[in-house]
């Protein structure tokens, strides 16, 4: 993190991939060294604009550069989605606490994620595959309204597909086109037989109605409440837990989270809305 957290690293875009109809990937480099934990954020700053936060969607190991997916959902979203390659950014954090990796060591490591939630998944996911022999089995289960609203469609269909080690099972609300696999919300591809539950962990990612009905699936296969992993980016905004927008409970998720288990937050009110 920078010695002052309010000024953001000068930085720039230096390549802008297509992911869907309404996810662009931003590869963002850094004037300077910026680590990150898998599950932590940054604030993206648009300089005159506004900034938003994002959870990177590469691995922590690349120093060289950044990925941050970006759904045009608002404002400053929409601007970003209008920016080309050179176009200058700031970059605040990280912020947060991600993905606790070594206690998933010697485990089964069971990946539900639904749309724009496969951004911090993949992190999440490219973290795994580089240390893949340190974990029993990486088993993933992805959903999307519809195959084009697949993201990373080149390695998720090909690529990741072919690594030892990995199960990937994907689903589309709606087929369409060419589509040939499963069709129905992501918890249809879930099984309690996909993991060993008594040696294993969950994480879920994706819009808050999917998180729910994944955890409740979970926990009606067996999962306890501890073993279950919630990327919780709600409402998040100065990184501090100063403003309290995206308070669960005692927590601020900018500051607590934004990963939680089931078993912190569980006993508070509105945790999907």
């Amino acid at each position: 993190m920078s010695e002052n957290p309010y000024q953001p690293i000068d930085s720039e875009i230096i390549d802008i991939i297509d992911e869907s109809p309404t996810i662009k990937t931003f590869v963002v480099v850094t004037n300077g060294p910026f680590k990150f934990e898998t599950g932590q954020f940054v604030e993206l700053t648009l300089p005159g604009e506004g900034e938003a936060p994002f959870t990177p969607s590469s691995s922590p190991n690349d120093t060289e550069k950044m990925e941050i997916s970006i759904m045009n959902a608002g404002r400053v979203t929409n601007l970003l989605h209008k920016c080309g390659k050179g176009q200058k950014v700031g970059i605040r954090g990280p912020f947060g606490n991600g993905y606790p990796i070594e206690d998933f060591v010697g485990k089964d490591v069971y990946i539900v994620g639904g749309g724009v939630g496969l951004a911090p998944i993949r992190s999440l996911f490219l973290t795994l595959v580089e240390r893949a022999k340190d974990f029993k089995s990486i088993v993933c289960r992805y959903g999307a309204r519809t195959p084009e609203d697949f993201i990373y469609k080149k390695t998720l269909h090909g690529k990741w597909q072919k690594i030892d080690g990995v199960d990937i099972k994907l689903t589309v609300d709606k087929a369409n086109g060419d589509w040939k696999g499963n069709v129905g919300v992501v918890t249809t591809i879930l099984k309690g037989d996909d993991v060993n539950i008594k040696n294993a962990v969950a994480v879920v990612c994706g819009p808050p109605i999917m998180m729910k009905f994944a955890t409740l699936k979970l926990l009606e296969f067996g999962f306890a409440d501890e073993q279950i992993y919630l990327s919780m980016e709600k409402n998040m905004s100065c990184g501090f837990g100063k403003c309290g927008h995206c308070m669960i409970g005692k927590y601020y998720v900018c500051k607590d989270g934004p990963v939680f288990t089931y078993d912190q937050i569980k006993k508070y009110p509105k945790i999907w809305d």
